[in-house]
């Protein structure tokens, strides 16, 4: 069968990108014939997928979304699929996935009545009911639970068009059994010694992850605490704005921003700990996937896999409303306790052998494919 997968950008380090490539590899290994729809396509293209690169362009990306759905649209008349599955709200679509929280819960809740008169609102508010309103046919895979009473709330969705996934986390991000000895090369390399200890925050967006909190909670630790810690970012965004911050925090010498790289298996397995003080995150793989890789994990209640850190008791969740204070004060205690790290540590690997966190793509195929297969 011949597949569409449409989503805006394509680029090897985000979340949502990643998935998709897993999620299409799946169904591509199953027999279906896929086909790809974005606006930009960044780093190497699978053998056999068929990328079509959307030649639109305008002022301002609601108006830029709108042509390239309409562009789409009218290829696929042109030239029709089995199934479109959209990885960005779109009408049109007969799976989405989820992987963005409620536009309408925020737009309500976080924007005054004025934002909703303009056109940037009715252009994301039209595409996310396109496919959430009880008149859509489509097929939702949600990956978070919190987030699937806001969309009924607001939508009135019928609850069996959802189809919650488990977290699909990469079986290399798992500790393999030299972990020990890549952690040491890693810590060599960058120069880490005995009692240094390593601060990771990992993932694209910045400002949404929270690093302006973890450059502060690193600004308030002990003197003696602080100038023997670390923090690396690996990332892809303008890291500009944090790298000001770091300097007029005092800590420009223990901050090293990355840009978005292929080994981050080993960053989670040579730091000391994660830290995601995130602001809002549909999920958090990251937090999973440093889980897997026995590295202790700090981050905020609104990740909608917080509660995985907590089940494993791997680290520590900020509970909301978000006080920096207690994202400081945390911080300090995680970094200095070895023991209760290392015992974190057992915990999480023990968590990870037993827990389904990895079958994310292979259910997500299940419903895109339904009796396909």
């Amino acid at each position: 069968m011949q597949l569409a997968f449409v989503l805006y950008k394509y680029f090897p380090y985000g979340g949502l990108q990643r998935d998709f490539m897993r999620i299409a590899q799946v169904c591509q290994v199953r027999g279906h014939a896929v086909r790809v729809y974005v606006l930009s396509w960044e780093g190497d293209i699978p053998q056999g997928f068929d990328v079509q690169r959307v030649p639109v362009k305008a002022l301002t990306n609601h108006r830029r979304n709108e042509r390239f759905a309409a562009w789409v649209q009218a290829d696929l008349a042109r030239r029709p699929v089995d199934r479109v599955i959209g990885f960005n709200k779109m009408p049109g679509l007969d799976v989405y996935y989820a992987a963005d929280p409620c536009y309408e819960h925020k737009a309500r809740t976080q924007r005054g009545p004025l934002y909703r008169l303009g056109a940037r609102y009715k252009h994301y508010s039209a595409f996310e009911k396109a496919v959430f309103s009880p008149a859509a046919r489509t097929e939702i895979l949600m990956i978070s639970e919190v987030q699937q009473p806001l969309f009924m709330q607001y939508y009135r969705t019928p609850a069996e068009r959802f189809h919650l996934l488990p977290p699909g986390i990469a079986p290399d991000r798992r500790a393999p059994a030299n972990a020990e000895q890549i952690r040491n090369a890693f810590r060599r390399e960058f120069e880490l010694g005995d009692t240094d200890l390593l601060i990771v925050q990992i993932g694209s967006g910045f400002k949404t992850k929270g690093l302006d909190r973890s450059i502060r909670a690193l600004a308030s630790l002990p003197a003696g605490l602080r100038a023997r810690t670390r923090l690396m970012v690996v990332g892809q965004d303008d890291a500009r704005r944090f790298r000001a911050q770091a300097k007029a925090d005092g800590v420009a010498d223990r901050v090293e921003f990355l840009q978005g790289r292929d080994d981050v298996p080993r960053f989670l397995l040579g730091a000391d700990l994660l830290i995601h003080p995130a602001y809002n995150e549909n999920t958090g793989t990251v937090l999973l996937e440093a889980l897997v890789a026995g590295l202790p994990v700090l981050t905020t209640d609104v990740c909608g896999y917080a509660h995985y850190i907590e089940e494993a008791d791997c680290g520590l969740v900020v509970p909301s409303p978000f006080s920096q204070h207690q994202l400081n004060s945390r911080l300090a205690r995680m970094l200095e306790d070895d023991e209760v790290r290392g015992r974190w540590h057992a915990q999480a690997l023990a968590f990870a052998d037993q827990a389904d966190l990895y079958s994310l793509p292979e259910k997500a195929a299940d419903v895109i494919l339904g009796d396909m297969d």
